[in-house]
């Protein structure tokens, strides 16, 4: 299978295979008039399979979301076809706005107008904590 290259325009390569229509889905790729690929299952010498998303444009992204997703993302600026600067992704020390504290007497469920924020407390078991009450959000596999 045959691919084109891309003059200007991103590749989020590295994508835990089975995660890029997720990833797709999430950044409503599906909304832009430009040309986007998704290739699924891709074999890869260190992953095994991953998936690799190629965007013929530049747009903003948010570096946070991916990473919070998938930790191992790698997304490539590409401009006039050559790498231009590549951002390996981590998993975020904060989060905003991207997952919802369960607790009940949280202030965030009293005042809904506050922003939903998290802090790193544990990247091996993936554990974010509540800036306000410390609830504990385990993120599972997405």
């Amino acid at each position: 299978m045959i691919i084109g290259q891309i003059k200007n325009g991103i590749v989020i390569d590295h994508i835990s295979a089975g995660k890029g229509m997720y990833i797709y889905n999430v950044l409503g790729l599906d909304k832009l008039d430009c040309t986007v690929a998704m290739i699924k299952n891709a074999d890869s010498t260190k992953m095994g399979k991953k998936d690799i998303i190629k965007i013929g444009e530049v747009i903003d992204l948010d570096f946070d979301l991916l990473g919070f997703i998938d930790p191992g993302i790698t997304v490539n600026m590409i401009e006039n076809g050559r790498l231009a600067k590549r951002e390996r992704l981590t998993l975020p020390e904060r989060v905003s706005g991207i997952i919802r504290c369960k607790n009940p007497r949280c202030i965030t469920s009293v005042e809904p107008e506050l922003k939903q924020e998290f802090r790193l407390s544990d990247s091996e078991k993936r554990i974010y904590r509540c800036i306000y009450c410390e609830h504990a959000a385990q993120i599972e596999n997405i």
